[in-house]
């Protein structure tokens, strides 16, 4: 089955989106997207990213689970 989640980082830069996307799509069984920001005014202390769609796959399993959860932890963690 399929499960749809976000992810956001409020404020984080793109490059740094586009890194945990990286590492999220090197797990098993996960898919990830950036969401683009929908804000209609321009804030410079906001990011062009709104957050991370993540689709889980059938082949997910318990360890790609715990990796994913790392993974985000490391970044919620540094930024």
């Amino acid at each position: 089955m399929d499960i749809q989640e976000k992810i956001e980082f409020p404020g984080l830069p793109l490059a740094v989106y586009r890194e945990i996307a990286a590492h999220l799509r090197q797990v098993v069984g996960v898919e990830v997207g950036l969401i683009p920001q929908t804000s209609l005014e321009f804030d410079y202390n906001q990011s062009q990213i709104s957050g991370l769609w993540i689709l889980w796959t059938a082949n997910a399993d318990a360890e790609s689970r715990e990796r994913f959860k790392q993974i985000v932890a490391y970044y919620q963690n540094h930024y």
